[in-house]
């Protein structure tokens, strides 16, 4: 009965895949199979909904953050924050090194935002808008700001993705961002190396000003536009709780929208709810979206994921599956393990939050060490997942950028910082390498 529930819960994935709609109905869906795979168990309504809302609450932290996520994004817009990071950000461009700067432009925004969509939807239209124009070939480009936008979205204080690893595997999140700045900086290093040579072959020959000077002639941009982003950045250092200082960030976006970019409250407040959504069509193709309804497919994901996967370890039908993720991990150890469980994954479930709680679920007896664990989630699942190409990871900013699967060929820290790790990982946790 089990086999046939995860079949058919597979079958709805695929149906979804197929006709283009969101995963969150193959989820719901896996939802009322497990619930009444566990009343054929034996299970009563009120125990399912125990174990299925004890996971469940780890993931309304999340959705908390990504909540406020939401306003950010369409407050920075009306603020001035992003249209002054993208404008200042081209103005750093070198025509020689322009992959480079891209990549770099897009590692600092989004390790400020912590979200990958709302960096590829901004900047990285910009930087793609300008690699078309500039005749360097749009597939590496995009390989390029794909590899930036997934830095802040693995490892930023502000990220969805890494506090969903912190909150399943009870870890303090800036102790986790602290150590995946060390796993990654090789990576890094080596991504920017490679980006220097793509650069060097493939220059930026001439820029498109147009969009920018639609960006000047609407926006007030002075550096009071980084206040925003500046309180965002700093606060956390001063160990300031991440959500305080995305509520203070919020405040500082929208004291500048009204007082320095002339929106009225009313205007804010539909941004910070909807998004901004310009006039000018060439303006709302840059700039326009954000708000608090863009991220409602992602609270309802990370809801329904917490709540089947409750049912799930509470009623044991995930014991198979994790005694052969544990015979595995004996075998060829726990990260090789997580990298194959995670990929497995994001393959079938096509979803970052799935694969992390998943894998969690699947692999936690492996590990005597949290940290440790949620180290090996964060450099495997959560990349691995970007680089699916029916994953809405990596589908959805693939398709604002408007590029095609084979710019994951040139996505090179999704790839970079798991074989790195891999071989590496022996120097951060010597006690369980020694064990081993």
């Amino acid at each position: 009965m089990l086999i046939a529930c995860f079949v058919l819960f597979l079958a709805m994935v695929a149906g979804c895949l197929a006709a283009g709609l969101s995963v969150a109905w193959a989820l719901l869906g896996g939802l009322g199979l497990f619930w009444a795979l566990g009343r054929r168990q034996g299970f009563t309504h009120r125990q399912l909904w125990e174990m299925a809302w004890k996971k469940c609450q780890k993931s309304l932290i999340v959705v908390e953050i990504i909540f406020l996520i939401g306003i950010i994004t369409g407050l920075w817009r009306v603020g001035g924050t992003i249209p002054y990071c993208i404008v200042m950000g081209v103005k750093l461009v070198t025509p020689g090194l322009f992959l480079v700067v891209a990549f770099l432009l897009c590692v600092a925004l989004s390790y400020v935002l912590g979200t990958s969509y709302g960096v590829s939807s901004t900047m990285g239209v910009i930087l793609m808008a300008l690699a078309r124009s500039g005749g360097v070939d749009p597939t590496i480009a995009a390989g390029v700001i794909l590899s930036g936008v997934y830095f802040g979205d693995r490892c930023s204080p502000a990220s969805s993705a890494a506090s969903l690893v912190a909150a399943v595997t009870d870890t303090d999140l800036y102790r986790n961002v602290r150590q995946m700045l060390r796993t990654g900086l090789l990576p890094t290093l080596l991504t920017l190396g490679a980006y220097g040579f793509l650069s060097w072959r493939n220059p930026l020959s001439r820029m498109d000003q147009g969009v920018l000077d639609a960006l000047r002639g609407s926006f007030s941009l002075s550096w009071l536009a980084l206040l925003p982003a500046a309180v965002m950045f700093l606060l956390p250092l001063c160990k300031v709780p991440i959500k305080w200082a995305m509520a203070g960030s919020i405040a500082v976006s929208a004291v500048l929208a009204v007082a320095v970019q002339g929106f009225t409250p009313r205007q804010v407040l539909l941004a910070a709810w909807e998004g901004y959504h310009p006039a000018d069509t060439a303006l709302n193709a840059v700039l326009g979206g954000g708000g608090v309804t863009s991220m409602m497919v992602s609270y309802i994901i990370v809801i329904l994921t917490g709540l089947y996967s409750g049912i799930l370890e509470g009623t044991g039908d995930l014991e198979p599956l994790q005694h052969k993720a544990e015979t595995m991990a004996g075998r060829i150890g726990a990260f090789p393990a997580m990298i194959v469980v995670s990929a497995l994954t994001a393959m079938v479930l096509c979803n970052q939050a799935v694969t992390s709680i998943l894998s969690e679920q699947l692999l936690h007896r492996c590990y005597d060490d949290r940290e440790e664990m949620a180290m090996d989630i964060e450099n495997s699942g959560i990349l691995i997942a970007g680089l699916v190409p029916w994953s809405i990871a990596c589908s959805i900013p693939l398709a604002m950028l408007g590029a095609g699967s084979s710019a994951l060929l040139y996505a090179l820290l999704l790839w970079l910082i798991p074989l790195c790790y891999l071989f590496t990982k022996r120097f951060f946790y010597p006690r369980r390498a020694q064990e081993k």
